[in-house]
Formats: C-alpha cells, structure tokens, sequence
C-alpha cells in the first residue's frame, strides 16, 4: 500500500492548486477610438466578484487595431497598484518615435511570456501571442497576493500626431486571473 500513498498525495494537490478565471467587460469603452496624440486617452473599466482570495497570476490580452504601435503608451491598475504594458513600443535613442506598424491582435501580457520576450522590442507582434508587459518599473506580479475583487481599470493614450493607419481603436480587452 505504501507505493500508492505518494501518487495520492500527488492526486491531492493536484486538485487543490488554483484556476485562473477569465474576465472581460460587458460594457464600457470597447471599439472606441484611442484619440491622436492626446495623453488624456481612454480607459475602460471592469469589476472583478467572486474570485479566490488571492492573486497568483494576472494576464492581460488586449486588442487594438490601427494607429502606430510606438505612439502608444497603456497601463494596467487595481487596488492602487499602476502597472505600465505599454510604453512605446520601440522607442529609443535610435527611434525616438517608436515602431510605425500597426494594432496589437489578441496579444497577451504576461509576466512569464520568456520565449518572444518583452513586447518593447517587437516590430511586428505576432496575433495571439504572448509577450512580457514594456515595463521597467513594475510587472503584472505587482497584483500578487492581493485580493482580485473590484474594479481593474486599463489605459491607452496615443502620444503621438499622426503615424500608422489612422488612429488606433481598443477593440477589447480581457485578464486572466489566477
């Protein structure tokens, strides 16, 4: 009997560890335009009920057409906690502008994304991948250990006149919460 007690336990916390839930808004500030160089912006808000207590992972997938990727500056916040995803993709000392092309398709924000990197350097982001947030200063780990209920607010603002295919328009929006 000995043998079988280890692959139970196993079976045990198997079933105990966290799900992520999925959440996204059922109203508010979706298909709307990002307006153009205007750092007052957009912003779009949902109310998270009836989560686990606490955050162990947070995840953003966002989808914004049109615009330049470079104009665009985004955070995420919950709690007081800001958390930056986008500053200005590709924007440097060698591009103070930032990349030209356009839209961010079902691209998801995550803090473990390793394998296409941090969404800064990417020219051309690939629809439905995952990349790391362009954060410096902070990162979705930020949101860990506190409590996923109430209102998560995103941001967008073009910083930036003209570029890209017109402007850009936040087309939805979603987080993954574990």
């Amino acid at each position: 009997m000995k043998p079988l007690q280890p692959f139970l336990a196993v079976l045990l916390l198997a079933s105990m560890t966290a799900h992520g839930a999925l959440y996204s808004p059922s109203s508010g500030t979706l298909n709307t335009v990002i307006p153009d160089a205007n750092p007052t912006g957009i912003s779009s808000t949902l109310n998270v009920s009836g989560g686990l207590p606490t955050i162990s992972d947070v995840n953003v997938t966002i989808n914004v057409s049109g615009g330049a990727n470079g104009d665009l500056y985004a955070y995420l916040s919950h709690n007081g906690i800001l958390v930056p995803l986008l500053n200005r993709v590709g924007s440097g000392s060698g591009n103070p502008f930032g990349y030209s092309t356009a839209g961010f398709s079902s691209i998801t924000l995550d803090d473990q994304a390793t394998a296409n990197g941090n969404i800064h350097g990417v020219l051309t982001p690939t629809s439905g991948a995952s990349y790391q947030p362009d954060s410096g200063s902070g990162s979705l780990g930020n949101f860990n250990s506190y409590n996923p209920n109430g209102n998560w607010t995103i941001f967008f603002a073009d910083m930036a006149s003209g570029g890209g295919t017109g402007p850009s328009t936040l087309v939805s929006w979603s987080l993954d919460i574990t």
